[in-house]
Order: C-alpha cells, then sequence, then structure tokens
C-alpha cells in the first residue's frame, strides 16, 4: 500500500505494484546481502524522471511489466539475488490505505497518513484484497510466524487487513510471537506503551492465539536517544506487568543495535540476537535442535 517516496511514483506512473518494502525484503535474504544492497539501494541522484529512484525498484517494476504479474517478478529477483527462503507479498491487489483520524477526519494512502500529525483511531483499506494463494498456504504450515518490528499503522496492520490473513494467523498451528518496537513513531504511535501496541493489535488479529511477545530491554546509546527525542521518538516503555500479558509470555532481552541508515545513526533489532533469542524460546525449533544433534 505504500504511497511515498520512489515506490509511490512508480505506482502512479506505471500502474505497478509499489515496490520498496519488497525490494528490502529480497535483499536481507539475498546471498551476497552487502554488495546486492550496494547496488540495489544506489538512488539516481539526477536524471529527468529517474532522480530519487532506488535501482531496485526499477528492476522490480520493469520486471512486473516483462513478466506479466507482480509475484512472477519477484520470483525472477529471487533467482538472480539468490535468495535464501522465499518472500511473498500478501496480496496482488491494487488498493490504498485509508486511516479515520482522532478527529473523525479520513485520510488516504500510507504516505499521507504517516505524515499526519493527528492521531489514528483506526485504519482501513480502500477495496477488498484477496490474500495470494501462498502466503496462505505459507502461513498454514509455518513452524513460527512474527508479527513485527515495523510501523504499526502504516506497515504492520495492513498486511492483517488483506482478506483471510488474520484468520489464517489465527488458524496456524504454529507459535507466534509478538516482536515489540524498540521506539516510538513520530505521528504514529507518539506515547504509546508496549501495552497500547498489543491493545491496537489485538483489534486486527486474535492475540489470544499468540504465544509470546518479545520486548527489548537494552537502552540507546545516549547521544542517540537525543537525535531520537529531537525527532519526536522515545523508547517503547515496557509497561508489560508480570511474566504474562493479555495470555502473552513477555520475553524481555537485550536485543538492540546501531545500523548506519542513509547516514544516519539507527537503532534497529540485533539480527543475531534476535534469531538467538527466538531459536532458544521456541518449541518448534528446541524440537528441531534434539532431533538433528540427540546421540
Amino acid at each position: 500500500m505504500d504511497t511515498g517516496g520512489s515506490s509511490g511514483r512508480l505506482r502512479e506512473e506505471l500502474a505497478v505494484l509499489p515496490p520498496g518494502d519488497v525490494r528490502n525484503c529480497l535483499l536481507a535474504l539475498a546471498e551476497d546481502e552487502e554488495r546486492m544492497e550496494r547496488l540495489f539501494q544506489f538512488r539516481f541522484l539526477e536524471g529527468e524522471g529517474l532522480k530519487g529512484h532506488a535501482l531496485g525498484n526499477l528492476v522490480l517494476a520493469a520486471l512486473e511489466q516483462a513478466t506479466g504479474g507482480f509475484d512472477r517478478a519477484v520470483e525472477e529477483a529471487s533467482h538472480f539475488l539468490s535468495v535464501r527462503g522465499q518472500v511473498l507479498p500478501a496480496t496482488l491487489d491494487r488498493v490504498h490505505l485509508v486511516a479515520e483520524m482522532e478527529d473523525g477526519e479520513e485520510v488516504v494512502g500510507e504516505a499521507e497518513i504517516a505524515a499526519d500529525p493527528r492521531a489514528i483511531r483506526r485504519v482501513r483499506l480502500s477495496g477488498p484484497a484477496r490474500a495470494y494463494d501462498r502466503v496462505l498456504e505459507a502461513i498454514a504450515v509455518a513452524d513460527l510466524v512474527t508479527l513485527g518490528p515495523g510501523s504499526l499503522f502504516t506497515s504492520i496492520i495492513p498486511n492483517l487487513l488483506v482478506e483471510g490473513i488474520a484468520e489464517a494467523i489465527a488458524k496456524s498451528p504454529g507459535e507466534k510471537i509478538v516482536i515489540m518496537n524498540l521506539m516510538t513513531q513520530p505521528g504514529e504511535t507518539e506515547g504509546f506503551t508496549a501495552y497500547d501496541h498489543l491493545q491496537v493489535l489485538a483489534e486486527y488479529v486474535d492475540l489470544k492465539r499468540f504465544h509470546a511477545v518479545v520486548v527489548n530491554t537494552e537502552p540507546p546509546p545516549p547521544e542517540i536517544l537525543t537525535r531520537y527525542r529531537a525527532e519526536g521518538s522515545e523508547p517503547v516503555v515496557d509497561d508489560l506487568r508480570g511474566a504474562k500479558t493479555m495470555g502473552l509470555r513477555v520475553i524481555r532481552a537485550p536485543l538492540l543495535s546501531v545500523v548506519e541508515i542513509e547516514g544516519k545513526p539507527t537503532v534497529k533489532h540485533d539480527p543475531e540476537k534476535l534469531g538467538r533469542l527466538l531459536a532458544s524460546e521456541c518449541r518448534s525449533f528446541r524440537r528441531s535442535w534434539t532431533r538433528w544433534f540427540s546421540p
């Protein structure tokens, strides 16, 4: 549902699905991630119609037109990037995100919603969007389903609004875990605590079917925190009391890392720490370890 930046322009000009988020997922799973990221994240600095576009977005848009479908474009890109695993779009239908703001007015468009300073009351889609069949199949056989991290209203919840996805997650026999965001997001989750995030998610997916929530315990470095606060962002306060909240087991661990994104130090979940935590805490992985390494 992306409408901003390079993805939004390609969506409007070429009638393709916005490729930006899928591009990032493909690069994260690419065999030579660092090299391919350097190339695919390159943005044109000049050129009429080209300035601001990411090379990876142009490749995916071209592949969609060449192959006749966004799903096939993702498959082709996965092949030449040597992607480990698979990246699947939630839907192939072109729809917009619509937000009802705190004063009752509606705002249309993901980028427009993110830029609006008013608090968001609720989000919906502009029309019906059917789930991509392979997504439902993947959810049905998943050992583990993780929800988050990401922008709550404009990144995580839109997937849950696609017809059949929230229901498929609820029915999935796999373990289900919420990964709590590290920081609040200006204009979207200002002042939100961890419990506030869960309360909003519960409006869109059955959290009673989830097993745990992962919460970071590591504070950002002071100099980085100062910059975030100047931009209206704070660490998400852990107000989840006890070992369980809303029926979810609360897993607390230091998970923060600092990476440079577009020239700025940015806090993110450390992928190795988070991966190890999930592997040690999830029953499905523990069973695999026992099967693989038992004498």
